[in-house]
């Protein structure tokens, strides 16, 4: 019998607001942490490092127009370095994904509190309940996604900006807020830096847009500008509003609020649609950026199945062409992350995911110029130019993000990162043995171009 397929669903703009949207972050409850690091001059940080991503971006858009699986990053690490390697990429490529859906159900909570005080005892099911509510409409077409991904997105977009022209020109604003307290970097070099890494969390997203790959209807060639558009788009909206923020009160004000948008317009007595519409812009940052991490988590754990580094079953699809068992798995993840959250929880994802990041990031752009002398004979609709300079810097980038956020995870971030691995180690060696006792039904697979029209 013929294995289930994808629904080819998605159109560009449908992966633009996907990309973009899932990038575009809750400032809402982060903002306080971007300010603490490294005060209003993280609004230059931001386009800085959409800049310096843009290789890592590009290597990622040759892979996928040359191998458009949503293996993505599993299959390309296999086909430069063999199968170990594959699945090590893949199983931190997933820890990317799956830390960010309970992270957006924190800040749903932070904005719900602000309308109706939320008992902390009932936090915690709060958010199961809106990961839940997700997981069911995950389980529907993908052009639902699609379609909600395009309302959500271009609302918050209109929504933030108001706000932010709002603060802009309240008359409360003051370039005096920006450039004293410390000036802009008042953290000096050792804020830049760790913000230089760290602050990378916010364009994780564009890495996931090629899981989604084998469910776009439009050219694979045109990946690179869905990526790139993922980079800058997030870049200026982040420069718009920090500066919006910071020209507001000093940033030691800032890094000690909850949700500094709201705070400063009933600070100011200015118009309170203006906060709801902060809020509500809030909660549709997180939303997006639920749905576009869910969806590509769920398609990490079947493009590893699709290569039998995981058991078929995460392969499965239902009549609405969605992986039911992946993302079964992918809400048990999430329901365990809201347990077990902290009040430290947003540092601890930044630096966390920014380390598996950086791995995933450098490995890819190390795949691309391996894959370019290994098999030059395959077809690449799209070619990164200069090629071997532009994945060279992609690396560099990459272990700079990676130091970074070593830099500022805690212990404990170590030994749950050490204890990650280990799961991961343990489950290639169960897959191991299963493979040993049955090989033929279990015998990795290596897809190649030549597999691209039976897909």
């Amino acid at each position: 019998m013929a294995q289930p397929k994808f629904k080819r669903n998605l159109s560009f703009i449908s992966m633009i607001a996907l990309a973009s949207g899932a990038v575009i972050g809750g400032w809402l409850a982060e903002a306080p942490y971007w300010f603490s690091v490294t005060g209003a001059g993280a609004a230059f940080i931001f386009p800085i490092l959409a800049v310096l991503l843009v290789p890592v971006g590009l290597a990622f858009a040759e892979l996928t127009a040359m191998l458009p699986f949503a293996s993505s990053v599993d299959i390309w690490t296999t086909s430069a370095f063999g199968h170990k390697a594959g699945w090590a990429s893949q199983w931190m490529m997933f820890l990317i994904q799956v830390v960010e859906p309970p992270m957006m159900a924190f800040i749903f909570i932070t904005a719900f509190q602000y309308f109706i005080p939320i008992p902390k005892g009932a936090q915690m099911w709060i958010a199961i309940g809106i990961v839940l509510l997700w997981y069911i409409l995950s389980n529907f077409n993908i052009a639902l996604t699609g379609k909600l991904a395009n309302i959500c997105f271009f609302s918050m977009i209109i929504m933030s900006l108001i706000v932010s022209m709002t603060l802009l020109f309240s008359g409360h604003w003051s370039a005096d807020n920006l450039v004293g307290h410390g000036g802009f970097f008042p953290n000096g070099f050792k804020g830049i830096f760790i913000a230089m890494a760290v602050f990378s969390l916010k364009f994780i997203g564009f890495e996931m847009t090629p899981t989604m790959i084998e469910e776009t209807n439009f050219p694979v060639s045109k990946m690179w500008k869905i990526i790139l558009s993922a980079l800058f788009v997030p870049a200026i909206l982040y420069f718009i509003v920090v500066m919006a923020i910071g020209g507001m009160g000093s940033w030691s004000e800032i890094a000690q609020m909850g949700m500094p948008e709201p705070e400063f317009i009933r600070k100011f007595s200015l118009p309170g649609i203006v906060a709801i519409l902060a809020l509500v812009a809030g909660i549709l940052h997180a939303f997006t950026t639920l749905m576009g991490f869910w969806t590509s988590s769920a398609r990490v754990l079947y493009g590893a199945a699709q290569l039998n580094q995981l058991p078929q079953i995460f392969t499965r699809l239902n009549k609405k062409g969605q992986p039911y068992i992946a993302n079964l798995v992918v809400l048990i993840f999430t329901v365990f992350f809201c347990i077990f959250s902290g009040d430290d929880w947003v540092q601890y994802i930044y630096a966390v995911s920014c380390i598996a990041a950086g791995l995933v990031y450098f490995v890819c752009c190390l795949d691309a110029l391996i894959l370019r002398r290994k098999h030059p004979e395959w077809e690449r609709p799209y070619k990164v130019p200069c090629a071997t300079v532009v994945f060279i810097l992609g690396m560099i980038v990459s272990v700079w993000v990676i130091i970074g956020s070593c830099l500022e995870l805690s212990a404990g971030g170590y030994i749950s990162l050490v204890i990650y691995c280990l799961i991961g180690i343990a489950m290639y060696f169960i897959m191991s043995g299963y493979r040993k006792k049955n090989p033929e039904a279990h015998q990795l697979i290596t897809l190649t171009p030549d597999d691209i029209e039976h897909e």
